[in-house]
């Protein structure tokens, strides 16, 4: 079976012969299995998804109250699917709270292996109080798991540098190499060699040793190697103790992905609802949706443009919004009547420039296919 041997319904698709987008209606476990059957299977590289919580809350598209059982089960059966559509270097992102938090980490570990996982990622989801119980609950986690955690290490992005990070490069000394920050010369001694200690004489003569306990973190011709090319920093009036310059543009142009994420950062529920409630003014809307913001940054750091990614949650369609945007390749898997109501309107929406959410951070202005699948022929 091929994604081609899915029913399209050209009414609900927009130019659906060059679509390398897909909706998919149906239910998700079946859907899933079936793709695994097909190239999708290890050509995804980023799976994001925002099951039921499982909160014994009743929303107006779902009631979430399985109970416990049933709903772990049913929740890995899919978990399970969607791994096998991995590539290699592939990672798979999933939303919930701490109802189920811990059973679920401890299940997907049973499951995939516990080597998989690779971090827990904290979302202020929300920035006001909430005084009716015993504690102001917020925040929400995203579970992260790869196929393979060291090629994921190695394809993972960075996220952009900061403005705080920025600052720190200043250039003192009109080095023509540009902005830098200075870094220390000097390691724990731990595991050093007899080179690594030794004095080192600045330029107006003074004389510098490692602090107590410490070395120097090269040996003394590669440190005269670095003086000579003007890498290291006595400064301004050059009795400092050395430090070896770090310029803006030799390196990495990004951060190490962090583990909180904030409200102002990558939006919050309530933010998120607002721009639904833009989009969708005559519908009812989903109760708890993501913010575009969030999926980008995401998307941002497991992915890359033309890559594949999936979503088989889709809800109303802001994983699908937000790959459209940032020019990933996606599938997005609903089985109610919103994967037309909803997704696909949103994504005609899209199309012709929508413009909130993430649109003026990545510059859209419209564009772009997508298919709109079932497993059954249209009438």
């Amino acid at each position: 079976m091929k994604l081609k041997d899915f029913y399209t319904n050209k009414e609900l698709s927009h130019k659906p012969r060059n679509a390398k987008n897909a909706i998919i209606q149906g239910e998700n476990h079946s859907i899933l299995s079936a793709l695994s059957k097909t190239e999708v299977k290890g050509n995804v590289s980023c799976i994001y998804i925002d099951p039921p919580y499982n909160n014994n809350e009743r929303y107006f598209h779902y009631n979430d109250n399985a109970g416990h059982d049933k709903w772990l089960a049913s929740l890995m059966l899919r978990i399970t699917e969607l791994f096998k559509l991995l590539q290699n270097d592939g990672s798979i992102w999933i939303s919930i709270d701490d109802t189920e938090l811990h059973y679920l980490k401890v299940a997907i570990d049973q499951i995939l292996g516990r080597d998989k996982f690779i971090t827990t990622i904290i979302w202020e989801h929300r920035t006001t109080r909430e005084n009716r119980v015993a504690f102001s609950n917020n925040h929400e986690y995203i579970l992260v798991y790869a196929k393979k955690p060291k090629l994921f290490a190695q394809k993972r992005n960075l996220v952009p540098l900061t403005d705080e990070v920025i600052a720190r490069y200043q250039n003192p000394d009109d080095d023509s190499r540009g902005m830098w920050q200075s870094v220390s010369v000097n390691v724990q001694n731990g595991h050093a060699a007899k080179t690594q200690y030794y004095t080192i004489t600045g330029p107006t003569g003074k004389k510098h040793t490692p602090p107590n306990g410490r070395c120097w973190a090269s040996n003394q011709e590669k440190m005269n190697e670095e003086i000579a090319n003007g890498n290291i920093w006595f400064g301004k009036d050059g009795n400092g103790v050395p430090r070896k310059k770090k310029f803006l543009k030799d390196g990495k142009q990004g951060l190490t992905p962090e583990t909180l994420w904030s409200a102002e950062e990558v939006g919050t529920t309530k933010s998120a609802k607002k721009h639904i409630l833009k989009l969708f003014k005559d519908k009812p809307v989903f109760d708890t949706p993501k913010p575009e913001q969030l999926i980008s940054k995401i998307m941002k750091i497991a992915s890359n443009e033309g890559e594949l990614v999936l979503d088989a949650y889709l809800g109303s369609g802001t994983t699908a919004a937000v790959a459209h945007k940032m020019k990933r390749n996606y599938i997005g898997i609903e089985e109610g009547e919103h994967a037309i109501t909803h997704c696909v309107d949103r994504l005609k929406q899209v199309v012709d420039g929508e413009s909130g959410g993430i649109s003026t951070d990545v510059g859209w202005k419209g564009g772009g296919s997508f298919k709109f699948l079932t497993t059954f022929p249209s009438n």
